[in-house]
């Protein structure tokens, strides 16, 4: 027969024959069920409730709603187990052929509370090891919301707006006597017949396996299989055993699980999903020697820690044998555009020091498979952090360009280079099919200097992770013909042999920009807001808190500033703080930012009480790296009286003229900006342009609802440059003009605003925000010829060309910036500060004068309807500044000012800094106590100008010797060490980061 028909008789074959062969007998159990009436329970409540009779074919389990079941059951007598055949407890919850993880899951306990495995679509059995059976299930009736949704609008995302019917109908829940010679001959067959079909058809190789596979089709009797399962095994052994070729690429797999920490489904839920996932993977361990398992987060290890002490014990087993490998050394897989500088550096502090102190395992990656864009400021916070490498899988969703490589060195912004690999099989839930070990060979971009790979391998999100089919995937492959060479290992060991095939990899320079999911710099703004303001918040507390431990002894609240850090850092998951997630989880998400903000909020007050002492004078705490109002970065003290009022006048066109001495500003009939001009008297607004004009886009991604921005967006808009109600004042001498602006059921009042020795304009929005699948973005034309942006990130700032000259500027439509964004020319600069933005874009033309109008747009608000249907509905408050003739050193203090980092006080006495820099741009970002307990004060600065700094720092710590360390406050080897009271002189590379340790 030829290898074009072979197929077809195959698969007849397997679908009528094969698979239900694998089944010789199967027997009932007894079954009784408890339903849960609200949240989860523990074991321990669920045990001792009333379990009434349950069938199967009984319908169960309303969204979200969890149902336990009492099984109990004996293995006939006459069931005989030997080296071909086992018993298990095999179940279908009512699986609906998606994929594992988006539907309904299970647990099974033992009577004794502990755990056994989990219960999933491509995972649905227990293994039973004795002649009866007495298990607890505990099912969750998680609703099927595929990610595939895009834009159709659920209702499932909220338990109160969803359906209360049944999900769900147990289909399955027996005993079966199952015979394992069919289970490998299955497996034979679909390796070999993938393999065939990844093979050009006219090769010798996929002929001779379509040849075999005829022939084992010939020599086996439907009618009596289990009398030629042996010879058709041994028909395919030859072609099975025929090695690979002395070049096959090499992939090296490593068990895996994805687990979102919320996503589509609640925290809770991601709870019960890690205990599912990791005792599956505990069974494979103690089945299969040569398995290894990756496993990333510490948040979720410690919610097993926690929730599921006995697994926590056997997780610890398997760490010390090394087969469960922690990796990565975060404590979430986060978000890198959109937290902060320390925040970004405390998810490796957080993570690392929690596995150290529970494993002694000090991780050496950075493991981030599906995150949204990858932040220049990385690559030394991971060489900073203890880790020599980063691996990642999301950048190869690019939409346009493709990375020129899989292997090599990233350089971040200060010129730190890290060992970096994307592997080509481009999945991070791989199940080691031939097509996907066909696809990584075939993508795999450096077959001339390498010969290695990474490939992840399991379900995620709750599937259940690795497999047992998966691991004899990869057996079968492990030398094969035709096929990569497959070997179970680490990540280690891949970077290992990765790193020494070639002294001189490629580089690439600079961020690593996601070509896809724009949107999630801008959705869900008021989880944006709350972290923002909890970042502040932290830092805040920590600079007090230090400054009122070291000054006066008040005790440091080290485990409230802990938890609050976990939870801050769990909220920059990437799919909470991006804005990606259902109702339910951001509706958490706001509450949480809400109590934390409370929480700090009474740490700051407590310390600044501490160390004013009560009293009426009137002072200004500013915990800004920078000087704010004329009070210096660090210190509490009276602000400097304004000098320069601001005045509010009618201009003689009409509209309205704002003026302090230091900025001028006409506003016009519309409430719009049409001049803007500083001390010099250049004007920084385009001729015959206004700035702050809101313009609302339609916003109807091709796929992706809350994650895209898509570029068509700019086809149409409609401008909201007509006021409904116009206003001007002064108030408390802030001249302000405020316009009222409607569109269908939403509104918007916008307040330009001018207030005394004030060098820049603000700008607030209060938006009541009704729209869906609707942008509304802010835009400023600057009379500035800009051939780039300089946007901040995470302890620096990344510039970025204006212009469109090759596919990967083009596709940078719309960029990240934190607090700040620059555009300027040689010796003149405007920059744009806000509260709460991230997405901007910087685009520039030439006008018919020759002059160059560079046109920075801000993304305020998005109305996404999926995953959740409400996203951003609702009323926002959001503020911006612009100040013209700026550097960027005032681009950075206008983004200190609006982010809050001075706040008004009472008190009896000024309190000097605790620590000073005498160089503006050698920035102090972190000044805290040590994680150790040990009182030792932690100190973290970096260049912020790109420039190369010398700066004399001054601690105010009696007596301490203060040494360089790394970001987990370990002494540096080779590092600075300065004795006490020794100036403190420190040379910084271009945005070079330094943490010192100063020994009390």
């Amino acid at each position: 027969m030829s290898g074009a028909t072979v197929p077809d008789r195959l698969a007849r074959f397997v679908d009528e024959t094969l698979r239900s062969a694998a089944v010789v007998h199967t027997a009932t159990v007894r079954i009784e069920a408890w339903a849960v009436p609200g949240e989860p329970v523990p074991f321990a409540d669920a045990v001792g409730r009333d379990f009434t009779p349950f069938a199967v074919g009984e319908r169960w389990g309303r969204p979200w709603s969890t149902l336990w079941l009492h099984v109990r059951a004996s293995v006939p007598v006459g069931w005989t187990r030997d080296a071909h055949r086992r018993v298990e407890l095999v179940a279908d919850l009512g699986f609906n052929g998606l994929a594992p993880g988006f539907q309904a899951e299970g647990l099974a306990f033992r009577p004794d509370g502990t755990v056994i495995k989990g219960i999933s679509p491509r995972n649905a059995w227990l293994p039973v090891e004795t002649d009866t059976v007495d298990v607890y299930l505990e099912l969750a009736a998680n609703p099927t919301i595929p990610p595939e949704s895009h834009w159709r609008t659920t209702t499932l995302g909220e338990p109160s707006d969803a359906d209360a019917s049944p999900l769900y109908r147990l289909e399955r829940l027996e005993l079966a006597l199952i015979d394992d010679r069919a289970e490998e001959l299955l497996r034979d067959i679909e390796v070999l017949g993938g393999l065939a079909a990844q093979l050009p058809p006219a090769a010798p190789r996929a002929a001779k396996i379509w040849r075999a596979l005829d022939r084992m089709l010939d020599a086996v009797d439907p009618d009596d299989l289990p009398a030629s399962l042996d010879r058709a095994r041994e028909l395919l052994a030859p072609v099975l055993s025929s090695p690979a070729a002395a070049s096959a690429h090499r992939i090296v797999a490593v068990g895996h699980a994805h687990i979102d920490s919320a996503w589509l489904w609640p925290v809770r839920e991601t709870i019960r999903k890690c205990a599912r996932t990791f005792s599956n993977v505990l069974d494979l361990l103690e089945r299969h020697p040569d398995l290894r398992f990756a496993c990333s987060s510490a948040q979720q290890l410690a919610w097993i820690e926690e929730r599921y002490p006995d697994l926590f014990a056997r997780i610890r087993q398997k760490v010390a044998e090394g087969r469960f490998v922690l990796v990565g050394g975060q404590w979430v897989e986060p978000d890198t555009n959109l937290p902060g500088g320390e925040a970004t550096a405390r998810q490796l502090i957080v993570g690392k020091r929690w596995f150290l102190e529970k494993f002694g395992i000090e991780t050496t990656e950075v493991w981030l498979p599906d995150t949204f864009g990858y932040s220049a400021a990385l690559p030394q916070l991971v060489r900073l952090s203890g880790s020599d490498w980063f691996m990642t899988q999301k950048i190869s969703w690019n939409q346009t360009n493709r990375m020129p490589h899989h292997s090599f060195w990233w350089e971040g912004i200060d010129g730190t280079r890290v060992f970096t690999h994307f592997p080509p099989i481009e999945t991070y839930n791989a199940e080691l099919s031939p097509a996907e070990l066909a696809h990584a060979e075939r993508t795999y971009l450096d077959h001339g200097t390498g010969t290695v790979s990474l490939a992840p391998f399991g379900w995620g999100d709750g599937g259940g992770g690795p497999t047992r089919e998966m691991i004899a995937a990869a057996h079968r492959q492990a030398d094969l013909e035709g096929s990569p060479r497959v070997e179970l290992g680490t990540p280690r060991g891949f970077y290992e042999s990765a790193a020494a095939e070639s002294a001189e990899l490629p580089v690439w320079s600079g961020e690593m920009y996601l070509e896809l999911h724009r949107g999630t710099l801008t959705s869900q703004l008021r989880t944006k807001q709350g972290n923002r303001r909890v970042e502040r918040m932290l830092h805040d507390a920590e600079l007090w808190a230090t400054t009122a431990a070291v000054r006066v002894g008040l005790p440091y609240p080290r485990e409230a500033l802990r938890r609050a850090w976990e939870r801050t850092l769990l909220l920059q998951f990437h799919d909470i703080l991006p804005g990606s997630s259902i109702a339910w989880v951001h509706r958490e998400a706001e509450a949480d930012h809400a109590r934390l903000r409370r929480e700090l909020d009474a740490i700051v007050r407590a310390s600044i009480l501490a160390l004013t002492g009560e009293g009426d004078a009137a002072l200004t705490a500013n915990a800004a790296p920078l000087g704010l109002g004329g009070v210096p970065a660090g210190a509490i003290q009276a602000a400097a009286a304004p000098e320069a009022p601001a005045t509010l006048r009618p201009a003689d066109d009409g509209g309205w003229i704002l003026e302090n001495g230091l900025v001028r500003a006409e506003v016009d009939g519309d409430g719009l900006l049409r001049s803007l001009r500083d001390a010099s008297g250049r004007e920084a607004i385009a001729p015959g342009e206004r700035a702050g004009v809101l313009r609302v886009h339609p916003d109807r991604p091709d796929k992706w609802d809350a994650w895209d921005i898509d570029r068509h967006y700019r086809a149409r808009a409609v401008d909201l440059d007509r006021a409904d109600d116009l206003g001007a004042a002064v108030i408390d001498g802030v001249a302000q003009v405020r316009a009222t602006r409607s569109l269908g059921s939403s509104t918007v009042v916008q307040t330009i605003s001018l207030a005394p020795a004030r060098g820049a304009v603000d700008i607030a929005l209060h938006v009541d925000w009704q729209e869906r699948h609707r942008l509304l973005r802010m835009y400023a034309p600057l009379d500035v010829h800009a051939d780039r942006s300089s946007a901040e990130i995470q302890f620096g700032h990344v510039e970025r060309p204006t212009h469109s000259n090759t596919s990967w500027d083009a596709a940078r439509f719309e960029i990240v910036a934190q607090r700040w964004i620059h555009v300027g020319e040689p010796g003149y600069g405007v920059a744009i500060a806000n509260d709460s933005t991230y997405g901007h874009s910087v685009e520039r033309h030439t006008r018919a004068d020759g002059g160059t109008t560079t046109t920075v747009g801000l993304s305020v608000l998005r109305a996404p309807a999926f995953p959740d249907p409400d996203a951003d509905r609702g009323v926002h408050d959001v503020a911006f500044a612009i100040r013209p003739g700026a550097s960027l050193r005032e681009a950075a203090e206008e983004g200190y000012r609006l982010d809050g980092g001075a706040r008004r006080v009472s008190g009896a006495r000024p309190v000097a800094p605790l620590v000073r820099s005498s160089d503006p741009d050698v920035r102090v970002e972190t000044v805290k106590l040590a994680e150790d307990g040990s009182g030792d004060v932690i100190v973290r600065l970096y260049e912020a100008s790109g420039g190369r700094r010398t700066t004399t720092l001054h601690i105010d710590v009696p007596g301490a010797r203060v040494s360089e360390a790394d970001l987990l406050e370990r002494e540096a080897g080779g590092g600075r060490v300065f004795a006490p009271d020794e100036d403190i002189v420190l040379t910084l590379r271009p945005f070079e980061i330094v943490t010192l340790r100063c020994a009390r």
